[in-house]
């Protein structure tokens, strides 16, 4: 099913995102994570690839996505990413989704590795998400944006004039990245409106629940930390299981709170962690539920 038929009949959807897993980790943890996840009631659970890039690593998200379609009998979003492929690259993996009927894709330009001179044909998502327009319309194509601005960006208003491009180019619905200030979120979602981008956007949350993930997050996202998070941080960062629940919980009060401010979707970054998802999934449901079938 195009996902964007399901923004059309939902106010408020609700996603997951999973990673294919490490080189060095089992394969078989993958499958393990979708069994588990299946109670989730999920509109769509998006699929990411390696940072790099590469045919290996596209084919593990395709098994996946293909999996989630065909066992779990829920939409798959398969990620593409262009800064390492070709032309002839992009069009065999099109080829596959087309066969495994992966009718959704997340077109993303992809990190640029200083080990990996980037190739050519696409330099920015806008490129590949054409591309993919002009080969096959049938595709649904969606795109990422950033509340507190891509950290290549002159500013928030250049960020988001390429934003509205990229949804010319053909992206119907956006996801951003994650973010723990609300304010940030809405600040940047009226600016985006204003400017003349009008396709649903769903915002990205990731329940932060250790220390360390609160470090390596903000370095690799560039998200701000609040001081009520912060304080949370402070509080409870050497007690494993009090700052596991204490994020968790800071992630549904963000959650809630974008409900009631008319967010079009949640994403919920699980990072594969099955009791994230279902406590965060079980907490706001029948919020969900409310906002979907009012009265």
């Amino acid at each position: 099913m195009n996902i964007a038929e399901l923004f059309n009949h939902k106010k408020t959807l609700f996603s997951l995102e999973i990673f294919p897993p490490k080189k060095d980790t089992p394969y078989n943890v993958i499958y393990n994570t979708l069994l588990k996840l299946r109670g989730i009631p999920a509109d769509f659970i998006s699929v990411t690839y390696g940072a790099g890039g590469s045919k290996a690593q596209q084919d593990k998200t395709l098994e996946i996505a293909s999996l989630i379609l065909r066992t779990y009998h829920t939409e798959p979003v398969a990620h593409l990413t262009c800064v390492n492929a070709d032309r002839a690259l992009v069009i065999d993996t099109l080829e596959k989704f087309k066969e495994h009927h992966i009718e959704n894709i997340m077109v993303l330009r992809g990190d640029i590795s200083p080990d990996i001179p980037p190739k050519e044909d696409f330099k920015y998502a806008s490129d590949l998400a054409a591309f993919i327009k002009s080969y096959d319309p049938s595709f649904n194509l969606m795109g990422a944006c950033y509340p507190e601005v891509h950290y290549q960006a002159e500013s928030m208003e250049k960020d988001i004039e390429n934003l509205k491009f990229k949804v010319e180019q053909g992206v119907t619905r956006l996801m951003t990245q994650l973010f723990f200030d609300n304010e940030k979120f809405y600040i940047f979602r009226e600016k985006a409106e204003k400017a003349g981008v009008n396709v649903p956007i769903s915002a990205g949350i990731m329940p932060i629940t250790n220390q360390s993930q609160i470090e390596r997050t903000v370095a690799l996202s560039g998200a701000s930390v609040p001081a009520k998070l912060q304080r949370l941080f402070d509080r409870y960062g050497r007690d494993r299981k009090a700052m596991f629940d204490a994020g968790i919980h800071y992630a549904i009060e963000q959650i809630m709170d974008l409900i009631a401010n008319d967010v079009r979707g949640i994403h919920l970054y699980t990072m594969n962690n099955v009791e994230i998802a279902t406590r965060v999934s079980d907490a706001i449901q029948n919020i969900l539920e409310a906002e979907n079938n009012p009265g």
